[in-house]
């Protein structure tokens, strides 16, 4: 009997791990020219998981500073921005090398710096700014990532999305236009991976619950011009919803109407709906309830569409189930959920003909699609 748990140790691994977890063992990895590449690599991975908190907080001075935006016309010394920024040319250079050390700057042989690629890209990503800013509350939140799991913390994030908890009465109008504003300009980067991962050909009229501004259908209305659409929000969002909707010239294809997806009837004359990142803001309950409430909406033949952040599942994600699980944790009301767990729970409510396409970027975006039973 003694035998068997160190069999099942060796067998599971456990040997191994506690061989390398040996600070002489490192020290020997080191020294042996064919696993010395390894021991390294693996040892510089580490400390870059070390460094990471203080990673994103370099790149959110950069982005409050406006560093790419100045950087975009040309290399830039460093004591230009420390006039600008009030400080000394040894701070502001210290700042500008952090950030050729991110690899969104490089150092030219003049000292002056300039933008890489990546740093130029940043520029032009939707939202990326607004998000990166935005990201000031889900680090404070972090500080103490023990109390988030527990759920112990009182956590900024779920003060920032009010509307998560179905808030309908009173709400301050500039939370709602920050909310409204955020979910937009990201979102055009999911409307734009969901629309190239799913074809919506032969869909007559779209409803989109949830639908925040109308990020989403104002790319759906570019690339189906025959489609009939409706967003679905809190009334506290219209506002917002028509001022985009009518700056791209779309009011009289997209109508607006106010209501709670909890609370009041789904727009019932459509052929299909549209979740764009809703789900992985409720809890099971609340997406049990909604898929219910559509599919039975939904006349037969009628299709969903999902789109949203998913985990990886039995094949955890580098990014989702990382970021996108925590940044859900600290919300308190949703989870980030796989594809398979999402599948599932359209099969439960009696949809059919389910499928999860593999994304184009799961960071963006993952989408599962189903199918009323005609």
């Amino acid at each position: 009997m003694a035998y068997m748990p160190e069999a099942k140790g060796w067998a599971s691994g456990g040997w191994l791990n506690r061989l390398i977890a040996r600070p002489g063992f490192q020290d020997f990895a080191n020294r042996m020219p064919f696993m010395r590449g390894m021991a390294r690599r693996d040892g510089a991975e580490i400390f870059d998981l070390v460094q990471g908190f203080v990673r994103s907080q370099v790149l959110y001075a950069l982005v409050k500073l406006e560093v790419p935006e100045r950087l975009m016309d040309g290399p830039a010394s460093p004591d230009m921005f420390a006039l600008s920024w009030g400080v000394t040319v040894e701070r502001a250079t210290l700042l500008l090398q952090a950030g050729a050390g991110l690899g969104l700057l490089k150092r030219r042989r003049d000292g002056r710096f300039a933008l890489t690629r990546k740093g130029a890209a940043m520029v032009g990503v939707p939202g990326l700014r607004q998000m990166i800013l935005h990201h000031g509350a889900f680090y404070r939140d972090m500080g103490d990532p023990v109390a988030v799991l527990k759920g112990e913390a009182e956590t900024e994030l779920a003060g920032f999305w009010p509307y998560v908890f179905g808030a309908t009465g009173d709400v301050d109008p500039e939370v709602t236009r920050t909310y409204s504003d955020l979910m937009a300009d990201s979102q055009r980067l999911v409307a734009r991976d969901t629309l190239a991962t799913v074809s919506l050909a032969g869909v007559q009229r779209l409803a989109d619950v949830g639908g925040g501004s109308g990020a989403f259908l104002i790319e759906v209305a570019k690339s189906y011009p025959d489609m009939s659409l409706t967003l679905f929000d809190l009334p506290p969002v219209m506002p917002s919803a028509r001022d985009r909707v009518t700056a791209a010239g779309f009011q009289s294809r997209i109508d607006l109407v106010g209501g709670s997806f909890r609370d009041d009837p789904l727009p019932s004359d459509v052929d299909a709906m549209s979740l764009i990142r809703v789900l992985y803001d409720h809890d099971d309950a609340s997406v049990v309830a909604l898929l219910a409430k559509i599919f039975e909406t939904l006349p037969p033949g009628g299709r969903l569409l999902i789109s949203e952040p998913m985990s990886g599942g039995d094949r955890p994600d580098p990014i989702t189930d990382v970021y996108f699980a925590f940044y859900t944790l600290a919300m308190r009301t949703g989870r980030t959920r796989s594809a398979a767990t999402i599948s599932q729970m359209c099969e439960a409510a009696g949809f059919t003909e389910i499928k999860a396409p593999k994304p184009a970027r799961s960071f963006v975006t993952s989408v599962v699609t189903a199918v009323k039973p005609a």
